[in-house]
């Protein structure tokens, strides 16, 4: 990867919808050049995919947490994965290092539904128990 795959990431980062004209003409590539690099950024592995965000309707502040997870026993990560995945609230988890086992961030429209999701991750084979943490506000998003 050299400077200019880092930069054709950086503007992808900021607008994966970007046209590959328009991002060529801020590197300096034809549109088709910058299609072959992001053809094989992909192929690569160093860009895992594309997603969307979606705007917030008018008066909508969805709830965001952040729960950490603390598991008894062996637990098993293929099993706490599948689990969390399985709840459409959580957007993101991983295993930490620290006192947490995993930390999942979670996010939901109401604060109900935030403890519903939260009480199907208690409900899991191993986990223990959770601490949670809710977003008061957004400083930013990359």
């Amino acid at each position: 990867m050299d400077a200019i795959d880092e930069r054709i990431m950086e503007l992808l980062r900021a607008d994966g919808r970007a046209a590959y004209g328009r991002l060529g003409e801020q590197v300096g590539l034809s549109a088709s050049a910058v299609n072959r690099r992001v053809d094989r950024l992909v192929a690569d592995g160093s860009i895992a995919g594309f997603t969307i965000r979606t705007g917030r309707p008018p008066g909508a502040t969805p709830i965001q947490a952040y729960v950490e997870i603390f598991c008894s026993g062996n637990a098993s990560t293929a099993s706490l994965r599948a689990t969390l995945e399985a709840i459409p609230e959580v957007r993101r988890a991983g295993t930490v290092s620290g006192d947490a086992d995993a930390v999942a961030y979670v996010v939901a429209p109401t604060i109900s539904q935030l403890e519903s999701a939260i009480e199907r991750i208690r409900e899991a084979e191993h986990v223990d128990h959770t601490v949670s943490s809710i977003v008061l506000t957004d400083m930013f998003d990359r």
